[in-house]
């Protein structure tokens, strides 16, 4: 009976820490949730990749979906729940830099479209320039429902943007034909 209630629990054990095991993913040291909630909508981890900058690691980068896909236009172009998750790796990273290279990936992403953005642009990046630190984590999640973009810094909403067509500039800047990083982009898409 001993061994029996010992084997049990040996087994019980082992499927409870695989079931934790597959909760999250260990990307260059940081651990990424294979789910996210943002107001009770769950999102499932597409991908996941870190991105450098001459050497130094800045960020891991994951890409949450409601419907998973390894297409990057359909994603671009889907008017479902989605998000972005950055998680900052670097003291190196600046509300400065990172607003500059937001920036810099919009002039590729949103193409004819970038002055009608900008206004828009601008106040994404007032969204991003309080201090930032190393594990400060950012979600960027499309709502829509009333087609918005929220900015959401360490579980606090910082606001959000309006606009569907700032959804597909600003999921561009990792996704398009264009993106700040072509291997990222391929992590992210699961590839």
């Amino acid at each position: 009976m001993k061994k029996i209630l010992l084997l049990l629990t040996f087994l019980l054990s082992i499927q409870f820490s695989t079931v934790s095991a597959q909760a999250t993913l260990d990307v260059n040291g940081v651990t990424v949730p294979r789910k996210i909630e943002v107001q009770n909508k769950t999102m499932q981890l597409n991908g996941a990749g870190g991105r450098s900058k001459m050497w130094l690691e800045v960020y891991v980068q994951a890409l949450y979906l409601s419907q998973l896909s390894q297409d990057p236009k359909f994603i671009i172009d889907s008017d479902t729940e989605m998000a972005i998750r950055i998680e900052i790796t670097s003291s190196m990273v600046s509300s400065n830099k990172l607003t500059k290279a937001m920036n810099t990936g919009f002039e590729k992403s949103a193409g004819s479209n970038l002055e009608e953005l900008r206004p828009r642009i601008e106040q994404f990046k007032t969204l991003l320039s309080d201090a930032i630190t190393e594990k400060d984590v950012f979600i960027l999640w499309y709502n829509p429902l009333d087609q918005t973009v929220n900015v959401i810094k360490n579980d606090v909403p910082k606001g959000k943007i309006p606009g569907f067509d700032f959804k597909q500039a600003l999921f561009g800047i990792w996704l398009s034909d264009k993106p700040v990083d072509d291997t990222l982009k391929k992590h992210l898409l699961g590839q």
